[in-house]
């Protein structure tokens, strides 16, 4: 209760002041702008309202990015070492340092993706324009209301694996053994198949956002265009190949990348399920434990650059195609 108490002030400072700074500054700058020329008031009045938000992603991105670049050139004791850190990162292809990380990252990469993209493209189409279309397309949405490690956890239970003469308390082992009468599997320290298994518990995790933002698209294509098909006798599959899909192109590509990234940047579900063992690390783990466990942050810098490079190309395509899509309408 005490603790509470002396919180109050805190609380007070926060509600009250922060507000307070805003306002300030919105008509201090808006008075400081007025007392320029009519002509300069267009080019200085911008620079009011994004000079701070350019500071804050200096402050924490830009400066943080460029420290991280100089750490991975240095040793444990800060020494100058060059790209060492990169070369033991890099080296032993293909079965050592990054590499198995690397490989785990392209699966996520390819099957996430396109499985996402999939899945959401159908289930955007089969459920559109029908009675039911909000109420099941809510509980196909319901997975991304729940953490990533909340849905590692739920999936864990599914994975969860028990000697063969013993009750499998695990939803897909007892499906396995009782359905299928075979010996149940080790889903998430099987070499074979525990990366598709932590893919697929993404997949489940993230495939309402995906049907969400295709479905708002296909929602969007004027019905004329629909109904000038079929009274041209197009059938339904003639028409999703031949007009709604290259008329949601766009939007797809824009899904997809953004999908790209997410898999790049896959760490909950890869840590909390199985910690990146039996050949399940991906980049991000991989820095995580070089930082955390093994104290070793340029080798941790190393890897958080390299997913970088990975990253920014396919943000900066993905940028360029939200302005391609604003341009069209």
């Amino acid at each position: 209760m005490d603790l509470l108490i002396q919180d109050v002030p805190t609380l007070v400072f926060v509600v009250v002041a922060v507000p307070a700074v805003l306002a300030i500054y919105i008509v201090g700058t808006e008075y400081l702008v007025r007392l320029l020329p009519d002509k300069q008031r267009p080019r200085v009045r911008p620079w009011f309202w994004v000079g701070p938000a350019l500071l804050f992603v200096t402050a924490f991105l830009v400066l943080p990015a460029l420290g991280t670049v100089v750490t991975s050139l240095q040793d444990h004791d800060g020494n100058f070492i060059g790209l060492v850190n990169y070369q033991r990162q890099l080296g032993d292809f293909p079965t050592g340092g990054a590499w198995i990380a690397i490989r785990n990252n392209v699966y996520w990469l390819i099957l996430y993706t396109l499985f996402v993209l999939f899945f959401g493209l159908i289930l955007a189409v089969l459920f559109d324009r029908v009675r039911y279309e909000s109420i099941v397309k809510s509980f196909i949405f319901l997975p991304m209301a729940i953490s990533s490690v909340a849905l590692a956890v739920i999936w864990g239970f599914m994975y969860s694996y028990q000697p063969a003469d013993a009750p499998q308390t695990g939803t897909l082992n007892f499906i396995v053994v009782n359905v299928f009468h075979q010996a149940p599997k080790t889903w998430l320290s099987d070499p074979t198949v525990n990366n598709f298994a932590l893919i697929a518990a993404a997949i489940w995790g993230i495939t309402g956002f995906a049907m969400v933002i295709l479905s708002a698209a296909l929602k969007g294509i004027p019905g004329e265009l629909l109904e000038a098909a079929r009274v041209d006798g197009a059938g339904e599959l003639t028409i999703f190949r031949r007009v709604i899909f290259p008329l949601m192109m766009p939007t797809v590509v824009v899904v997809g990348t953004t999908l790209v990234i997410f898999a790049l940047k896959a760490f909950d579900v890869v840590y909390v399920m199985t910690a990146g063992n039996f050949q399940t690390d991906v980049l991000a783990n991989r820095m995580y434990k070089l930082l955390y466990q093994s104290d070793n942050p340029g080798g941790a810098s190393a890897v958080a650059i390299i997913l970088l490079i990975a990253v920014v190309p396919v943000l900066i395509f993905n940028l360029r195609q939200f302005r391609a899509v604003e341009a069209r309408r």
